[in-house]
């Protein structure tokens, strides 16, 4: 799959030891039987529990040296479990918000695809499709999004793992929503309805610029928690909002009719099926609303 940087234009490709790992538990009757225990939540706490262990530091250097990792834009500290430094803070300067009022801004580093709402439709989410009330838990919810733009921002095991809030405003309690932990690797999307069946955690928030936002997190496969710090209450944009333990996942953005106009490239991107590497604070659209 293709991935577009922004910085650059230059274009990568997913990582294939992942993909083929991936292939071997969606695509064989062994891997079949094996997904059906790790996708459990408590082999995924399990599993937490061992990264959240001093011996898993031994995990580091290796994924340091084999993802490229440039400390130097994270706050320097010991790491005292592999989980510490996945969920590593980066520093300020590294990730700077973009806080022009009518700015849309990435609420993490992820790869963004971006797709239109139709009311009472499905969407395509890499070769397959699901609805928005799927994500929401809630068709009364989902039909205030119709007309609407869905955000996928898939992260991967080497992108930062805390995110934020897109804009100023207020937002709803947590609601969290399924139980099993699958991956969000394009992969498997192709046999399951994984964001439907997947832990996730949503909350509205009535913004200043956008109106009203949907933002959902989606756990994944050996991601032992989601972590969001609040509760109900007013936000600032460019606050964090919470992390993700170990593993890729996701954090979705609706949209209602009319309220951004998202950055030519990462339509077209979009509409090419590729997509586009965004960063933690950066602008990916402008205000539509008056």
């Amino acid at each position: 799959m293709g991935i577009i940087r922004r910085r650059d234009g230059a274009e990568t490709v997913t990582d294939e030891t992942q993909d083929k790992a991936l292939e071997l538990l969606y695509h064989t009757a062994p891997g079949r039987a094996a997904l059906k225990l790790l996708v459990q939540p408590w082999v995924s706490a399990l599993g937490g529990a061992v990264l959240e262990h001093p011996l898993s530091t031994v995990l580091i250097p290796p994924f340091i040296r084999h993802y490229h990792i440039d400390l130097s834009q994270y706050e320097k500290e010991t790491y005292r479990s592999y989980n510490a430094f996945f969920t590593r803070q980066i520093r300020p300067s590294a990730r700077p918000v973009d806080k022009t009022p009518e700015a849309l801004i990435s609420p993490c580093d992820a790869k963004l695809t971006v797709y239109p709402i139709a009311p009472d439709s499905t969407f395509p989410i890499k070769h397959s499709r699901y609805r928005v009330s799927d994500l929401l838990g809630c068709s009364r919810l989902a039909k205030g999004f119709a007309g609407g733009q869905c955000l996928i921002f898939r992260l991967t095991v080497e992108d930062y793992h805390r995110y934020c809030y897109p804009d100023d405003g207020v937002k709803s309690k947590n609601r969290l929503l399924g139980s099993e932990l699958h991956t969000v690797n394009p992969i498997a999307l192709e046999g399951y309805n994984i964001y439907k069946r997947n832990c996730r955690s949503a909350c509205l928030l009535n913004t200043a610029h956008f109106g009203r936002i949907a933002m959902i997190e989606v756990g994944a496969l050996m991601v032992g928690k989601i972590v969001n710090h609040h509760g109900a209450g007013p936000v600032r944009r460019g606050q964090e909002k919470g992390m993700f333990r170990f593993g890729g996942s996701t954090v979705v953005l609706l949209l209602e009719k009319d309220a951004a106009v998202l950055d030519g490239d990462i339509l077209q991107n979009s509409a090419e099926g590729v997509e586009t590497a965004v960063h933690y604070g950066e602008r990916i659209g402008t205000a539509a609303l008056p």
